[in-house]
């Protein structure tokens, strides 16, 4: 599996995306690459014990092939706990932990944790942005935090 290294965030750290599998969506015909759905994960640079999943559309083509393609906003993500999770002494809400290029200049796909005090969960929500509109598009995962044992 290949280590991806994704854009630069807000946050002191961003995630290396480690890609995870492909399914073609659509044929684009012979010698070009179909539209895909692809599946990374990444763990949270800045707290340790969690982990993400972001599902996201690629577009193929000859556009797609030689990198000039817009990807679509849609994108999914799920998080979980998989070990002790120790936060920071402070958690600063709206950091990204995770971006990544969805166009050749313009449009980036972000991950961005807050911390729900009240609840004692890590809320990850991801979105595409760009310079003139951004998407409505978006999705969330929340993680619990709760004691671990080995």
């Amino acid at each position: 599996m290949a280590t991806m290294i994704v854009g630069f965030g807000f946050s002191s750290a961003t995630a290396n995306a480690e890609d995870i599998g492909c399914v073609s969506t659509t044929f684009r015909g012979l010698g070009l690459l179909n539209d895909k759905i692809c599946v990374e994960s990444f763990k949270d640079p800045d707290i340790e014990g969690v982990v993400c999943h972001v599902s996201r559309a690629k577009t193929g083509g000859v556009k797609g092939k030689i990198g000039l393609a817009e990807d679509t906003s849609d994108a999914a993500i799920a998080c979980r706990q998989t070990g002790p999770i120790t936060l920071p002494e402070k958690v600063k809400d709206g950091d990204d932990v995770f971006t990544e290029s969805r166009s050749l200049i313009f449009k980036k796909l972000h991950v961005v944790r807050f911390f729900d005090k009240a609840n004692n969960t890590l809320v990850y929500l991801s979105y595409s942005d760009r310079v003139i509109e951004g998407s409505p598009k978006n999705a969330i995962s929340t993680v619990p935090i709760m004691p671990w044992r080995n």
